[in-house]
């Protein structure tokens, strides 16, 4: 059996809801989770920023000998994923496929609803994706910017974020969907929430247990690594208050967070190299062993 972890990756704390699926799921699995909570959200940069903190992450994870890579982010899904297969060695699974199949299971009339940040729907990816697996769907995408920021404050229970939500879904009114994608790996924190608003009509399609569950079946269903479980959490900013908000949202304290600035590093050596070139240390870009090095010890 292959008794190396699963990285997840994310722009900050959303990606828990991903790790907490797979933790459910694959409960004697191994996990390494990064959240870039230094550079959150993802979803107001440039496609450019977010593919130069995407590959960072996936070249982190490969130096840590992850046998599977989950970009827990619908942002760096939708911008960078091709580059984060280019680099990353082994397989890599994303979270906007998963959640377009599992909405096309879902709807009954056609209509189907995305949420997610600036940067993923203006990138139309959920819909090329959508109208790829069924050409006559009809897809309605809005930017909610404010539930990332909610999220990571830790007010995703208070009355601002059903406010929020309000001002945001009010506008599905007259699109008849009956199906909404989370397309942000932080919003099914505020599920409860969003359901209130959109109403018992709607059915909600969590991206992360989507993910979590393709990551699964990429794994063939195998329930045990032979390793020992558990998992190893690390930040790029405030390791104390990303402990203290992970705990509400896997439901258990993560213990240990070790604070990593890898993401500066690389794209600073992106900008002298825009071309990466393969080395054979990681499937990354030369010139950044000694530093990977570093992060193992």
């Amino acid at each position: 059996m292959d008794t190396r972890p699963i990285g997840v990756f994310d722009s900050g704390l959303g990606g828990l809801t991903v790790l907490r699926q797979m933790i459910r799921l694959l409960p004697r699995e191994r996990f390494v989770y990064f959240g870039d909570t230094a550079h959150v959200p993802y979803g107001s940069k440039s496609a450019e920023t977010v593919t130069g903190y995407s590959v960072a992450a996936a070249e982190f994870m490969a130096a840590k000998k992850t046998k599977l890579l989950v970009v827990a982010c619908n942002t760096a899904s939708a911008l960078s994923l091709s580059e984060v297969r280019r680099v990353y060695p082994g397989p890599v699974v994303g979270v906007l496929e998963p959640g377009a199949v599992s909405a096309l299971k879902l709807t009954k009339n056609g209509r189907i609803g995305v949420i997610g940040t600036e940067a993923t729907i203006r990138s139309g990816a959920y819909a090329r994706q959508l109208k790829k697996l069924s050409p006559d769907v009809r897809v309605f995408e809005l930017a909610c910017p404010l539930f990332v920021p909610l999220v990571e404050e830790g007010w995703w229970n208070k009355k601002v974020a059903e406010l929020a939500a309000r001002e945001y879904l009010s506008r599905f009114k007259k699109t008849e969907i009956d199906t909404l994608i989370l397309g942000c790996t932080h919003y099914p924190v505020m599920k409860r929430v969003i359901a209130k608003v959109i109403g018992k009509t709607v059915r909600l399609v969590d991206s992360a247990q989507a993910a979590a569950e393709a990551a699964g079946l990429l794994l063939g269903g195998v329930k045990s690594s032979g390793g020992k479980s558990g998992a190893k959490f690390f930040s790029s900013d405030d390791p104390e208050r990303f402990c203290r908000l992970a705990k509400n949202i896997l439901g258990f304290s993560p213990g240990e967070v070790k604070l990593t600035h890898f993401s500066e590093l690389s794209l600073s050596l992106r900008g002298e190299n825009r071309r990466l070139q393969k080395c054979s240390f990681c499937g990354g870009s030369q010139g950044r062993k000694e530093f990977y090095a570093q992060q193992n010890s």
